[in-house]
């Protein structure tokens, strides 16, 4: 996490280089009124100056980004550049001790310009000291501290870089005013008193410089190990709100995703984000629907609770894990529009046509039974394919039973805190029939469906008529899937049988 703070993007460097820019600013103005030699303090401003407004203008151009398809191409370097250090650590921080350096520099530069002519051999009379105006000493010791305030302007910089920059210009500092020009403080001071009277210790000029330079650089370091911890305790603060916020999505996605292992993705999205009463209803009228129960009706007499299988816990492993591979067929793209409704005991039922069409679907497609029935014969067809892989592993024999129909239904969800998705109506109870009254690895359907399942290509086996409970007599079909399908010739509206 440390080097994650480290590497952390810096947009608001140029505002920390333009306070630094007016503190240079300030510096050269009170340098120039004060001193005697503004020609030399000139040329180094000059020179300094140049470099802080290259670094200004690195800076500031990052800001420009919207301009630069008209920028050319000797300029959009720059702007690169810029971007650059706003999301490099280290070319960022070479901008800021650059930046320090200059002002630390330039704050006591001139200072050694100053003209003393040996003031080290000066008299104290007040007449030889009249000659030389030492009075521009305490200015530089301002524009000392002024620079070293300087440093705090810089935020989410390292730490240890402002203490060291800090701490050398302390050091500097201190050398210049009470060793190496200690005799113009001494001057300065009898040009403030005569030589009779005794100024005390805090009116004496070297000894309140060396304590105005600890007691600026103390209260530096305190501004600046504050604003490390109010940087640290913000990049704290958006970490935590940034992993709060990533499980809020995750549990939102895992909530959305068990919702829809619940209910189909159209319906799911009806009750996410409302409000709904628990008496409000949710259906759906659905014209055309085909319908598939597919069952292993094996499974119950090998079901069996013994010791071997660990109380018919192997059993149940077994059957799910048929189930399991049944869903897996649900994500490839060809099934994306097949709904499982339910599981029932080993009977697996499952739905095309639930979802809601496009605006004018309805109209534009001709061949909507076609192609629903298409998609859940395919779709049974792989269901029993799945199944012999299981065997091939599990050393069994299933059989899956199969009943396929379809007409219109009703959708909808039963139950407000534990909703259960399910459909109605005739063509689901004759779907189911033809499961029950089925054969082992065989697709039954009504005759019918046999005309659409003929219109696709496919071949089908008259069973004959059968008794069926609450329909009376049916006249069935086996749909033959041991070949391809021939070329399908598409019904018409008009071509499509007629549920009764």
């Amino acid at each position: 996490m440390e080097k994650e703070y480290r590497l952390l993007e810096m947009m608001e460097l140029y505002l920390s280089v333009s306070c630094m820019a007016l503190i240079f600013i300030t510096l050269f103005v009170v340098q120039m009124l004060t001193s005697q030699k503004n020609v030399t303090l000139g040329v180094s401003y000059g020179i300094t100056f140049v470099a802080l407004a290259v670094l200004l203008l690195i800076v500031f151009t990052g800001h420009m980004e919207r301009w630069r398809p008209k920028m050319s191409e000797g300029i959009q370097w720059v702007l690169s550049l810029s971007q650059g250090v706003a999301k490099m650590a280290a070319l960022r921080l070479f901008l800021v001790i650059l930046c320090l350096l200059i002002t630390l520099i330039m704050a006591i530069l001139n200072f050694f310009f100053l003209p003393d002519h040996g003031c080290a051999n000066i008299s104290h009379n007040a007449t030889s000291l009249d000659s030389f105006k030492f009075y521009t000493a305490p200015y530089y010791l301002y524009c000392c501290l002024l620079a070293m305030l300087g440093v705090v302007v810089f935020i989410r910089t390292c730490q240890e870089v402002k203490v060291l920059l800090l701490t050398m210009a302390l050091l500097v500092y201190l050398v210049l005013f009470l060793y190496v020009y200690v005799c113009r403080s001494d001057h300065y001071m009898h040009q403030l008193y005569n030589e009779t009277s005794q100024p005390g210790v805090l009116k004496e000029p070297k000894i309140m410089a060396g304590v105005w330079l600890f007691m600026f650089y103390f209260v530096t370091l305190i501004l600046v190990r504050k604003d490390e911890l109010a940087c640290r305790m913000e990049f704290l603060l958006q970490q935590c709100f940034v992993k709060e916020k990533e499980e809020t999505e995750t549990m939102e996605n895992i909530n959305e995703n068990l919702l829809h292992n619940v209910l189909p993705a159209h319906v799911a999205s009806v009750f996410i984000g409302k409000k709904r009463n628990n008496q409000d209803l949710y259906s759906q009228s659905c014209e055309c629907v085909c319908v598939m129960f597919a069952s292993v009706p094996q499974f119950k007499e090998f079901y069996n609770e013994s010791n071997e299988n660990r109380d018919g816990l192997e059993c149940l492993r077994l059957l799910n894990e048929i189930i399991v591979d049944f869903d897996e067929l649900l994500s490839k793209p060809k099934f994306s529009g097949v709904e499982k409704i339910k599981t029932i005991g080993s009977t697996y039922m499952a739905a095309v046509g639930l979802t809601v069409p496009d605006a004018g679907m309805e109209k534009k497609e001709y061949n909507v039974a076609s192609r629903h029935v298409r998609t859940m014969v395919e779709f049974a067809i792989s269901l029993r394919t799945k199944l012999e892989q299981i065997n091939t592993h599990s050393f069994n024999d299933f059989k899956l039973r199969i009943g396929i129909n379809y007409g219109p239904v009703i959708a909808g969800v039963i139950g407000a805190h534990k909703p259960q998705y399910d459909i109605w109506g005739n063509a689901v109870n004759v779907a189911s029939r033809m499961e029950s009254t089925g054969v082992l690895d065989k697709i039954q359907v009504t005759e019918e469906t046999a005309e659409v399942v003929q219109s696709l290509g496919y071949g089908v086996t008259l069973r004959g008529v059968i008794m069926v409970k609450g329909k009376g007599e049916l006249t069935t079909y086996f749909l033959n899937t041991d070949h391809e399908p021939v070329t399908p010739t598409l019904l018409t509206p008009d071509e499509l049988p007629i549920k009764s």
